[in-house]
């Protein structure tokens, strides 16, 4: 838990200033594929799962280390070739999950998340699912654990596979020559980010796409069917916390309102979208039918709004880069209240985005968690014996931060029904182009 935050207090800014930069060469080259908003969500879902992996919210079933102990014939000295056979089983049993997660209905909600943009740039790489508390997979690393593998090794080794995942989130860069054929491209994974039908669930590979030509799930990109990303069931929110359970929720009142027994029990495994034929009846679900005319969810923001956003994004990293530096200071309980404040922290930022009808309460409510915590214990998690004068800084913030929402959005009310009068709906943007 420690080891593994203070890894990702140095990858953080990495990838931040990454994201950025992908944002600064587009504006450069004129062709920028990141949306403001929907980078700040992405921003917003990479924190919430870094902050649930970090507190541990998830338990393995089987434990590798239980696996070792029962089924190894052998066991592997730690050189150079023991960590080539864990990169290549951790990235087999990564295109197994991934294809499980894409085709069945019950574990396609713990992968929407990553979807869910309907942008393809750098950002998308950082929107992770929050919505997995249990892992049932430990057993597909059965051929490192026959082999004896020391799980520290695996320990090692899992982190920079999944980093590795990160470069290619990009439409900046085209085709890779000889390299299209060993390992994931940017042009491979633009295909899986694709709602085409040509493109859909295809592409499974992490980081060698062997796996998707060896399975029959490979798909080139093709220069005549320019890929359309997103989720055909659009989520239609920025909000990331709402996003990581919107399938599970569906799945949920689909098989309450499902007549058949049958049908309430196979929903959960049966191919991802499948419903009820009389529940899909009764209760329509807006999909995207053509790819090439559908609205993408940008809702009119004021420009305070945008400012004030990131703002609030600046604070929330702040806050995560203190939990992430201080989690043994901390400890328990401490770092899972400090947990559940960056939850509602993000949950209040991105209502507010999305100009929820609630959004001052949520706004209201986590600057009341945060006074609260540190009229109570008099700190915010032990950081008076570092900085004291955090504390008066923190203690202004809450009693600031509603005032401002409450002003943004009234000021969004005002502008937008000005604009109605003068016959036009769209408020006052920060340019895309």
């Amino acid at each position: 838990m420690e080891q593994y935050g203070k890894i990702l207090l140095v990858a953080m800014p990495i990838f931040l200033l990454l994201v950025l930069f992908e944002k600064w060469w587009g504006w450069r080259k004129g062709f920028n594929t990141v949306r403001n908003m929907d980078l700040i969500s992405s921003l917003t879902s990479g924190v919430t799962n870094v902050t649930k992996d970090v507190l541990g919210l998830a338990i393995a079933i089987i434990s590798y280390e239980w696996l070792v102990s029962k089924v190894a014939i052998t066991h592997l000295p730690a050189n150079w070739v023991t960590y080539l056979i864990v990169f290549v089983v951790l990235d087999f049993a990564g295109y197994v999950v991934h294809a499980i997660d894409h085709k069945v209905n019950f574990f396609w909600n713990s992968h929407l998340v990553h979807h869910s943009s309907e942008e393809f740039n750098l950002g998308c790489a950082l929107r992770q699912s929050i919505s997995v508390f249990v892992k049932l997979f430990v057993i597909l690393l059965l051929p490192a654990a026959l082999l004896g593998i020391d799980p520290k090794i695996i320990a090692i080794v899992a982190p920079l596979h999944l980093f590795a995942q990160f470069w290619y989130h990009t439409r900046h860069i085209g085709k890779m020559g000889f390299l299209e054929k060993i390992i994931v491209t940017p042009s491979h994974h633009r295909v899986h980010h694709a709602l085409n039908e040509i493109y859909i669930d295809k592409n499974f590979g992490q980081i060698f796409i062997f796996w998707d030509k060896i399975f029959g799930t490979f798909q080139p990109e093709l220069s005549e069917v320019p890929p359309v990303y997103g989720l055909t069931r659009p989520v239609r929110t920025w909000n990331p916390i709402r996003i990581n359970f919107q399938h599970l929720s569906l799945l949920i009142k689909d098989a309450w309102y499902a007549k058949s027994w049958k049908d309430k029990l196979r929903i959960w495994f049966m191919p991802t979208g499948w419903r009820p034929s009389d529940v899909a009846e009764k209760f329509h679900i807006d999909k995207i039918m053509d790819p090439y005319s559908f609205e993408k969810y940008d809702p009119a923001y004021s420009r305070m709004l945008l400012i004030w956003s990131w703002v609030q994004l600046i604070f929330l990293l702040g806050f995560i880069s203190y939990l992430f530096g201080n989690i043994a200071i901390i400890g328990q309980p401490g770092i899972f209240v400090y947990g559940a404040f960056v939850f509602l922290f993000v949950y209040a930022m991105t209502d507010l985005m999305d100009k929820g009808k609630y959004a001052i309460w949520w706004e209201v409510a986590k600057s009341v968690f945060g006074l609260g915590i540190l009229t109570y214990t008099g700190d915010w998690f032990v950081i008076r014996q570092f900085a004291p004068v955090v504390i008066s800084l923190l203690y202004g913030y809450f009693l600031i931060s509603p005032i401002f929402c409450y002003w943004i959005i009234k000021d969004g009310q005002k502008q937008l029904q000005i604009l109605k009068e003068e016959g036009n709906t769209m408020l006052v943007r920060f340019p895309v182009h």
